[in-house]
């Protein structure tokens, strides 16, 4: 990277909670997993565990029919915690010089469903809906407007590493000069295609997910935004490092050897002038899905070494697909913040081993770092062999 770019402030809403300190709090909970639970929503036939997000969202019934949506709400709840902030950025830069690059793959598609029910039933579309809420680039639009920016907006849609990807993005803007400030992250709302597409893959579990285990047999969606404010001023989190990659491999399934992973952590590494031993913690793309846990315990094993303490937070948020990048770096982002004793992100699964998988180390709940932690590194891939992870420091 050419000059240092912080993550200056995080706002967040997930199934852990609604702002930094109340998913903080949930995050290193030690007595039992908070976030993802049982829900009545059905896959195939049985109830599904997910991370759906139970707080009351705004209201954007003022806003225009486009803008308008479930996205849009989660979106606008992770912008109220850090609005002052981009607010002193926009009077400090003009807002001609903010940016925003955000991830999503769902937009608003469970808009798009209401609407198509509405319209089986009465033949007709509703008055209630407006195409452009299903856009790619309605997210990022979105907060254009509520902003009132004119820099770059867009949006990056990737699948699990979008969101991963937006916040590189936003380094290569400031590196590049074209923006002074970039709001950037991800959001993802559930809706019933998502649902219906991986229970199709039979990759859904009914219960709590559970990672790297030899009982793992599937995912939990899950739902949530996360927005940071980047820019060159220092601030309690660097990013450090990025690193991507792109192997092709399968339109669904990861590359068995991680070719293309080692290749993005690799970059990661070597953006941020790192050797794998600095490294204090490793938030795992940890899936519990067969292929992914067992592409991913082999990568890290290799480049890491089986001491790297690691944990896979996806049993305590569901995978929020385009948003999760965004939201395992935002977790990353409260364990360097303010985190005075070093926990660590648990990973919370059943303890019982896949035999065939390489034994990463992983925490444990309660569990704080032996140093001072100083770099840790988030990891994402995605379908179609899209792979991506952020090196997050310590201002």
């Amino acid at each position: 990277m050419n000059f240092p770019v912080y993550l200056n402030d995080l706002g967040i809403v997930c199934a852990l909670g609604s702002g930094k300190a109340s998913v903080a709090t949930a995050l290193f909970a030690a007595d039992a997993p908070r976030g993802v639970a049982s829900t009545s929503r059905q896959g195939r036939g049985q109830g599904l565990a997910l991370g759906a997000v139970s707080h009351t969202l705004p209201s954007l019934a003022s806003l225009p029919l486009r803008l308008r949506g479930r996205t849009n709400a989660l979106l606008q709840m992770a912008l109220d915690e850090i609005r002052p902030q981009i607010d002193a950025a926009i009077d400090t830069f003009g807002a001609a010089r903010i940016a925003i690059v955000l991830g999503t793959s769902a937009a608003g598609i469970a808009e798009s469903e209401q609407a198509q029910r509405f319209r089986s039933e009465h033949a007709s579309w509703p008055d209630e809906y407006d195409y452009a809420q299903r856009e790619l680039g309605a997210p990022a639009q979105y907060l254009s407007n509520q902003l009132g920016v004119s820099g770059p907006a867009y949006t990056v849609s990737t699948a699990c590493t979008a969101s991963t990807k937006a916040l590189a993005s936003a380094a290569r803007l400031l590196n590049a000069g074209f923006a002074d400030a970039v709001v950037a992250g991800g959001v993802d709302a559930l809706c019933e295609m998502t649902i219906a597409g991986f229970c199709a893959l039979e990759a859904v579990s009914p219960s709590r997910c559970n990672p790297f285990s030899l009982h793992r047999n599937g995912i939990n969606l899950g739902e949530g935004a996360a927005l940071f404010l980047l820019t060159r001023e220092p601030g309690a989190v660097r990013l450090a490092g990025f690193g991507e990659s792109s192997d092709a491999y399968h339109m669904s399934a990861p590359d068995p050897e991680g070719r293309g992973a080692t290749s993005a952590l690799r970059g990661a590494l070597r953006s941020a002038d790192l050797d794998a031993a600095a490294i204090d913690y490793i938030n795992l793309h940890g899936t519990a899905t067969l292929a992914n846990d067992a592409m991913e315990s082999r990568v890290v094993a290799e480049l890491f070494g089986l001491d790297a303490p690691s944990s896979s937070t996806k049993p305590l948020t569901g995978h929020t697909l385009g948003a999760a990048g965004a939201i395992d770096a935002a977790l990353c982002w409260l364990t360097l913040a303010n985190n005075p004793q070093a926990q660590l992100p648990p990973h919370w699964w059943d303890g019982e081993a896949d035999p065939a998988l390489a034994p990463v180390r992983l925490t444990t709940p309660g569990e704080s770092s032996l140093r001072p932690l100083r770099y840790l590194l988030s990891q994402n891939f995605a379908f179609g062999g899209s792979n991506a992870a952020l090196v997050l420091g310590a201002g």
